[in-house]
């Protein structure tokens, strides 16, 4: 796999991940549950799929040759893109107000 098309990939994931707990009340998209999800089970779920998208790049990043080390500046940028990712999911959830 080429690297351009690796980096693609995990936008693409991060992109997916980061509005799947805002999309739909069922945990990690799977487990089905009663009523609405807490504020505070979105945010769990969306610190466990940015370890789940950063441990596939990391796997892509392995794959593709020598893994980089990596300072907190960038775990703090990532997880900032993270969010800024997730806000048109937080936006549909919480702010968007449907009629009926």
């Amino acid at each position: 796999m080429s690297h351009t098309l690796s980096v693609w990939l995990v936008i693409a994931a991060a992109i997916v991940a980061a509005n799947l707990p805002f999309l739909n009340s069922r945990w990690l998209a799977v487990i089905p549950r009663q009523g609405r999800k807490a504020l505070w089970m979105h945010a769990a779920e969306l610190l466990l799929l940015y370890l789940l998208v950063g441990a596939m790049g990391l796997a892509l990043e392995q794959s593709g040759g020598q893994i980089y080390p990596q300072g907190w500046e960038f775990y703090a940028t990532t997880g900032a893109l993270f969010l800024t990712l997730a806000f048109p999911g937080f936006v549909y959830r919480y702010l968007f107000h449907r009629r009926g």
